[in-house]
């Protein structure tokens, strides 16, 4: 019992294996046995990056005692949705550690570990400070000042942040982070092509029936111009020219 509860801590998907009996595909197994301190996960609708987070974190919370583990969303009810897998996956974990406290927002263990959902909201998640793992959901979606508010929580901890979403337009730190971001993050794109328990069937009838634009961004993780944009965002960054001084504002 020791050496397999010893195995499960060490190894997450072996873990997810044998006591969730939950097998994780190829990239997911990437996902939990990674030791980058930055993750993005670029992945299509119902590709399962949400489970895999879900699992990243109960895995932290429950073989590293003390732990803080938050779930951001745009919205409370998307974090509440993101925090039901985690409580599902709790119940069948045989619970190595057992319950302190319980709500529908929060889990708390007798080792310490906390795991916490959050409103998206940038007045409301101050406070927090010492957080092991911060995973955002529907990343591309989150306001850029509520990304900025949670990023110091990690300053401290030296905590790992776990950014997961469709695309939403070229707009954000998502995208940003995606296209233009440090060599640190550990990029992941899982297009619906490549998710197993997506029928070609399924995708055949969705290409007939949605906007193109929208399909592509939706299973194909392609980042759309927005709507109201006048200019390519390719055309933009071209015509800008770090050697070029400012006519205003800059040294002379």
């Amino acid at each position: 019992m020791l050496s397999r509860d010893l195995v499960w801590a060490l190894d997450p998907v072996t873990w997810a294996r044998e006591a969730l009996g939950f097998d994780p595909d190829a990239w997911q197994a990437g996902v939990l046995r990674s030791d980058a301190d930055r993750q993005l996960l670029l992945c299509s609708r119902q590709s399962g990056k949400s489970t895999i987070a879900a699992l990243a974190g109960l895995h932290l919370a429950l073989y590293r005692p003390g732990s803080l583990v938050l779930l951001l969303s745009p919205s409370l009810r998307q974090s509440s949705e993101l925090f039901r897998k985690v409580a599902t996956f709790y119940g069948r974990s045989q619970q190595p550690v057992g319950p302190e406290a319980e709500s529908t927002l929060r889990l708390e263990l007798v080792s310490g570990s906390r795991i916490v959902s959050l409103p998206g909201t940038e007045q409301t998640v101050r406070g927090f400070s010492g957080v092991d793992l911060l995973i955002v959901d529907e990343a591309s979606r989150v306001d850029d000042a509520l990304y900025y508010a949670v990023r110091p929580m990690l300053a401290v901890s030296n905590g790992r942040l776990v950014a997961m979403s469709t695309p939403w337009g070229k707009r954000g730190f998502f995208f940003h982070e995606h296209s233009e971001g440090a060599a640190d993050w550990h990029r992941v794109m899982i297009t619906a092509e490549q998710c197993p328990r997506i029928s070609p069937e399924f995708l055949a009838q969705e290409r007939a029936g949605l906007p193109e634009a929208w399909y592509r961004q939706e299973y194909e993780c392609a980042f759309n111009e927005t709507e109201d944009s006048v200019f390519s965002y390719e055309l933009v960054m071209g015509a800008v020219a770090s050697a070029v001084r400012p006519l205003f504002g800059g040294k002379q």
